[in-house]
């Protein structure tokens, strides 16, 4: 139930624990450092303005977060600039939350928690995430939880829009296009109109300022970090800020910092096709079971006759109507053929008009959830969405801004990566968003860190994985081939990477080497290299954590 709960938690957008009162934040803007507080650097970035003491030196007013949830949970919200280079002008609330070391005699300091997103909320994770954790890892860390800026708790934001407008997984067709232009203008005017003096400073590099401020705030020197899907990219953008001040970091289910973030979308296009393949292998073996085909070629032609099919006339299941772009939309379950082989079993009996399949099973959600992890419906909010935009457009200024290179990219891909090339590089809002106020953070600092990798990710695939350690120099790879999900540390307790990574959390020596792993029997088995070729049969657990299928 625990392990659910925390997968849970890291799937959804928007989590949010009990709101801090106004009379708390206030109070915490106010107050001075305690006596004794440790000394915390809080010397400025190169051309940037020095924070005022006014923010440095808060005292977060920890309270208990909520009746219904352990004493030991709490939490307190600070103030942080809007704009960093103006730190006198608007500010912002941040909600952040702790659970303190079970051994203070052996805390070694803080660790900051973050779910992904962009657009998660991370202000539970201390109270789940411990849960699964070694108690050698919770002896050594207050656990620090914080909803990045605009979300959740921490002054979130609102593009207004609605359902429709925040789907943005749109297959490529000549007739539909120009709806989709005028789809993704319309998102980027909303943002601008609803939020347009706020969203622009809700960026990645500021996210990194805010852990600093963070920092300072406790008191501490320097911290570490866990950090899952887009949290690896925020925390390789920390190390790289303050290289400093960055302790033991874990990266877990990395982004490349070379693909953000057009090139990670696309990412998805380019390794769903091995997925696929691997899947046509696995349905093939198991011919006699399922009878989609006897070799992987057969597989994949009776697959994409379905698909043809379905947009001919679309399939009828459970009620509703399911196109070939609804079923190419579920790219991300290709990567767990045991839960995907089913699904298309039932729509090509659907199709076929044979009656049973699951009853009640909610197709159309299954095949746009992308990882067939049962996890909790995205809220009714745009919150996530309108973070999700923020730092995906102002993160960078290689968004194309002519609709026709979307266009004909979506038009190159859909013949090279059939299944979702269409979908990836078709238009977004960002080809209509006003320009970032910064450029993207270069990876040009040796980072000491750990980054873990599952070999069959569908957010994160291994390729992106493989970039993100390849970027930061001087760190090591944890690599679980045959593994399935998106996170691996404490997504399963019989993970292979369980046991190198909490080893690094409480020694905070890296391996020697990079390492690979592959569950049997519950128990590890670790050896040196990070070999990227063919896992075996389909392992672990469900999507851990997920964000649906547009969520890093």
């Amino acid at each position: 139930m625990r392990k659910k709960r925390l997968a849970s938690l890291l799937a959804a957008a928007g989590l949010l624990a009990s709101s801090v009162s106004l009379t708390a934040a206030a109070q915490a803007f106010a107050a001075p450092v305690a006596d004794g507080a440790p000394a915390a650097d809080t010397a400025p970035l190169a051309g940037e303005a020095p924070l005022a003491d006014t923010y440095l030196r808060q005292q977060p007013a920890w309270h208990r977060c909520s009746p219904d949830q352990p004493a030991s949970y709490e939490c307190a919200t600070i103030k942080v600039p809007l704009d960093y280079q103006r730190p006198r002008g608007k500010t912002l609330d941040l909600a952040m939350s702790r659970v303190r070391s079970e051994n203070p005699a052996k805390r070694h300091g803080v660790m900051l928690l973050n779910p992904g997103g962009p657009g998660g909320s991370g202000l539970d994770l201390p109270l789940y995430i411990g849960e699964s954790m070694p108690k050698e890892v919770r002896e050594q860390y207050d656990m620090i939880g914080f909803d990045p800026r605009g979300v959740g708790a921490s002054s979130p934001v609102s593009c207004g829009l609605t359902d429709a407008e925040q789907q943005f997984d749109r297959a490529y067709r000549p007739e539909t296009f120009p709806s989709d232009v005028a789809w993704a203008r319309t998102v980027a005017d909303k943002c601008r109109e609803k939020a347009g003096s706020v969203l622009p400073y809700l960026t990645t590099r500021n996210t990194a300022r805010d852990m600093d401020t963070i920092r300072a705030v406790l008191g501490e020197r320097k911290i570490s970090y866990l950090g899952y899907s887009y949290g690896t990219y925020l925390g390789a953008v920390y190390t790289q800020m303050f290289p400093h001040r960055t302790d033991r970091f874990v990266l877990d289910s990395g982004v490349d910092p070379d693909r953000i973030w057009r090139g990670m979308i696309q990412v998805w296009a380019t390794e769903a096709e091995p997925a696929f393949a691997r899947w046509t292998r696995w349905a093939a073996e198991r011919s006699g079971e399922y009878h989609l085909g006897d070799s992987p070629a057969a597989v994949s032609q009776t697959f994409w006759q379905l698909v043809a099919r379905a947009d001919r006339d679309p399939i009828v299941f459970e009620g509703q109507k399911i196109s070939g772009d609804d079923i190419r939309r579920a790219r991300g379950m290709f990567f767990y053929p045991a839960q995907i082989t089913p699904l298309v079993v039932a729509l090509k009996d659907a199709a076929d008009g044979k009656p049973g399949g699951p009853a009640a099973f909610d197709m159309k959600k299954a095949l746009a959830g992308g990882s067939g992890n049962g996890s909790a419906a995205e809220p009714a909010s745009d919150n996530g969405t309108a973070v999700f935009w923020s730092v995906v457009c102002g993160d960078t200024a290689d968004w194309p801004r002519d609709p026709e290179r979307y266009r004909r990219d979506a038009v190159r891909d859909k013949a090279a990566y059939p299944l979702y090339g269409d979908f990836a590089s078709n238009i977004k809002p960002c080809a209509f968003w006003q320009r970032p106020l910064e450029a993207a953070t270069p990876m040009k600092t040796r980072a000491a860190v750990v980054t873990v990798q599952n070999e069959w990710d569908s957010q994160t695939p291994l390729a992106s994985g493989l970039g993100m350690h390849r970027a930061l120099k001087g760190s090591r790879m944890v690599l679980a081939l045959g593994g399935e999900g998106h996170g691996a540390y404490l997504a399963d307790p019989a993970s292979c990477v369980n046991a190198p990574v909490s080893e690094y959390l409480v020694t905070g020596r890296l391996p020697a080497t990079d390492l690979t792993c592959r569950a049997t029997g519950g128990r590890a088995e670790l050896g040196a290299g990070s070999g990227s070729g063919p896992g075996s049969a389909p392992a672990g657990p469900l999507p851990f954590p997920s964000g649906g299928p547009g969520r890093f």
